[in-house]
């Protein structure tokens, strides 16, 4: 599976972003994610879904505010990202494979290339 991530930029504290991910494979195949990494700390997890759409786990960072959806016909996923913060400032990275039960940066079997979202105070 390739990934494929856009709709980074830069936006002021309260904007909105969304962001979006175009698999080469199946994604229903694939409980799909996104995580985020600041330069000099670890990839943290941000949002997940299931196969299926009907299990959507959030950090609790961005509970609230980020919307993670999917659609398996068009091999997408994406993350509405609104109410942003500056400490919503990162790369994002898209990604495929994992265990529900224990989200780790370690346990993703497929990587997108990262999207930068800087967000502006």
């Amino acid at each position: 599976v390739q990934l494929q991530a856009c709709g980074g930029g830069s936006v002021e504290a309260g904007g909105s972003l969304r962001l979006s991910c175009a698999a080469s494979g199946r994604t229903s195949s694939y409980t799909m994610g996104w995580f985020r990494q600041v330069p000099g700390t670890e990839r943290e997890f941000v949002a997940a879904i299931s196969r299926s759409g009907n299990i959507t786990p959030y950090a609790d960072s961005v509970k609230g505010r980020f919307t993670i959806s999917r659609d398996n016909a068009k091999n997408t996923v994406s993350l509405q990202m609104n109410s942003l913060k500056p400490d919503d400032t990162a790369v994002y990275y898209c990604a495929a494979g994992m265990d529900l039960r224990n989200i780790v940066a370690t346990s993703v079997q497929y990587w997108g290339q990262g999207t930068q979202v800087t967000v502006s105070s």
